[in-house]
């Protein structure tokens, strides 16, 4: 397939290549380049920002008819309960109202909830804080920021909580199913130099990764292919075309039908070690969603995706020295994983 390639490693490679950007979501709103929040007439509380949503040209006369609309989930009695505490707000500090007309190119804030929000059983540890950033360990399961069906139980809002930092923000991203270490910035004057680092590939990344043994396959051995969104929401997949993607692949042991990796991104695709593995054939254990979808079930605890954020080294910014900071959690090879 095009140019879809795995090829023996040549000498190690000491920088990695990864988007300095993080995805914008609803309810945690970042600007283009991620330096600085988006301007908001409502303070962050408990941790967590204000959702966004912005009015756009529709048929709708009043404001509820819209909101109503957009999202079907949500009851009339908690839109009118959120108007009528001056918990929506526009852009420029105005306060909505139940009965406030509609008018499209307004930007609202308003607070979102979640009723029985899901307590997830697992912490996080701190593994090194300094005035400029924070080190964290993230267990399996949580997300780093509020999204969707989550909004107290993640990294970001437990940490803003905890040192008391509204202002904490992700460096880059690490998906909810994997856990392993994560860099937080504590200062605003500061957070873009870290940012730089991943833009200028000056930062190594190692993951532990559980997967089928392949005896067919010589490591180590690097990966190459151009990735891009399927159809599917929230799937990636490899197609033809130059490669945007490159994986550095290590076998470290071996336990019958399954092996512990050692995978170095060299690119920061989406879910980039997730569709290499399975690509060569050995998806890593527990993962729901490749090489196949599954049905959304509930989280089942005892069934973490076998995928660890290691390692993580670079030079810091602020003083030039070497950093390298290492998970205190470890992937356990054995055949009841199958």
């Amino acid at each position: 397939m095009g140019q879809i390639r795995t090829q023996h490693a040549p000498n190690k490679r000491s920088s990695s290549n990864f988007h300095a950007s993080l995805a914008h979501q609803r309810n945690y709103p970042y600007t283009e380049n991620m330096n600085d929040f988006m301007v908001s007439p409502l303070p962050p509380r408990d941790g967590i920002n204000p959702s966004v949503v912005w009015l756009s040209t529709g048929p709708w006369l009043t404001l509820m008819d819209f909101l109503l609309e957009r999202f079907p989930n949500v009851p009339t009695t908690v839109w009118r309960n959120r108007l009528d505490k001056g918990e929506v707000v526009s852009s420029n500090g105005e306060r909505m109202a139940s009965s406030s007309h509609y008018r499209a190119g307004l930007c609202l804030y308003y607070y979102r909830e979640i009723a029985d929000e899901e307590k997830i059983p697992f912490f996080e540890t701190v593994l090194h804080e300094t005035e400029h950033l924070l080190v964290v360990d993230k267990p399996h399961f949580l997300p780093v920021t509020p999204s969707g069906m989550y909004l107290k139980e993640t990294l970001l809002t437990r940490l803003r909580q905890t040192f008391n930092n509204p202002t904490l923000s992700p460096i880059h991203r690490l998906d909810r199913d994997t856990a392993g270490v994560i860099l937080f910035s504590k200062n605003s004057a500061t957070r873009g130099a870290y940012q730089q680092l991943f833009a200028e590939r000056a930062v190594h990344k190692t993951y532990h990764a559980i997967a089928r043994t392949q005896p067919d396959l010589s490591f180590p051995l690097i990966h190459r292919s151009r990735l891009a969104e399927a159809n599917q929401f929230f799937i990636m997949h490899e197609i033809e075309g130059e490669a945007n993607s490159e994986t550095r692949i290590s076998l470290m042991k071996s336990h019958g039908t399954l092996s512990l990796y050692q995978l170095e991104p060299l690119t920061g695709k989406k879910h980039q070690l997730r569709v290499h593995m399975s690509s060569l054939g050995m998806p890593i254990i527990n993962d729901a969603f490749y090489p196949l979808t599954h049905p959304k079930q509930a989280d089942d605890y005892s069934r973490p995706l076998q995928l660890l954020a290691k390692k993580i080294k670079f030079i810091d910014p602020t003083n030039h020295c070497p950093c390298s900071f290492e998970s205190m959690q470890v992937l356990k090879l054995g055949e009841s994983l199958s």
